[in-house]
């Protein structure tokens, strides 16, 4: 094991996630959490007692989650050796066209305030000032200063995996899980459909459509409708 690997097992065993959202992700809309992630500071984590507080805010916005086939995320850029491999198992095991969820985020980071205050002080506070306001999309993590983001991470990890079979039984209960011959799911279909709408209204760029056209390799299906737009634009 790398010492960097060290580093970010040692992180996130060491995250605690002190206060999760009232609310999980949201099936068909996107979810705006704000999160405080407090830490000590770096330079007083060797110490065994601290006076200060770092507090930093920001926002993690989760996309509506998306139905996807092991054969959709193959055709996505990005992804090493490794991944793919993985994927190719996927597709052998399950099939190109088993559907599951793809979830997307968005981290927005906010202000840093750094305070003479206990760790213990500190979140009594932050607890009664969401509770004072009601916010049910609020989440408090307590993590290590140099690698919060890591800290971070692991609280998408965490809320995704709570959220994820309500999302799919939501999705199983509209037919949205079906998949056609063609091995697209139903939901799949209503995104290209929602698409082409944005297209022929000049909200979206032609290559966004296009290139989900091709990760479902539909192109060819699609092909007269969407230069037929192309003509008219």
């Amino acid at each position: 094991m790398r010492i960097d690997d060290e580093r970010i097992e040692n992180a996130v065993r060491h995250t605690e996630i002190l206060r999760l959202p009232k609310q999980s992700l949201a099936t068909f809309g996107t979810t705006n959490i704000g999160y405080y992630m407090v830490t000590r500071p770096v330079y007083d984590e060797i110490t065994e007692e601290s006076s200060e507080t770092v507090i930093r805010e920001g926002r993690v916005i989760a996309e509506r989650p998306r139905i996807v086939t092991p054969y959709y995320m193959s055709q996505l850029e990005g992804f090493s050796g490794d991944a793919r491999r993985y994927l190719n198992t996927l597709i052998q095991n399950y099939g190109a066209d088993a559907p599951g969820l793809f979830y997307t985020y968005r981290n927005e980071p906010g202000k840093l305030t750094i305070v003479t205050e206990e760790l213990k002080a500190v979140l009594d506070r932050l607890n009664s000032e969401i509770d004072r306001r009601g916010d049910p999309l609020i989440t408090i993590i307590k993590g290590q200063d140099e690698l919060w983001d890591v800290s971070l991470m692991r609280f998408i990890y965490e809320i995704t995996s709570i959220s994820m079979q309500n999302n799919l039984s939501q999705l199983m209960s509209r037919g949205l899980l079906d998949v056609d011959k063609g091995g697209v799911p139903m939901d799949a279909r209503l995104r290209i459909e929602e698409l082409f709408t944005r297209l022929a209204g000049g909200r979206i760029n032609p290559g966004e459509l296009k290139d989900e056209l091709e990760r479902w390799n539909l192109f060819e299906e699609y092909q007269d409708r969407f230069f037929s737009i192309m003509r008219r634009r």
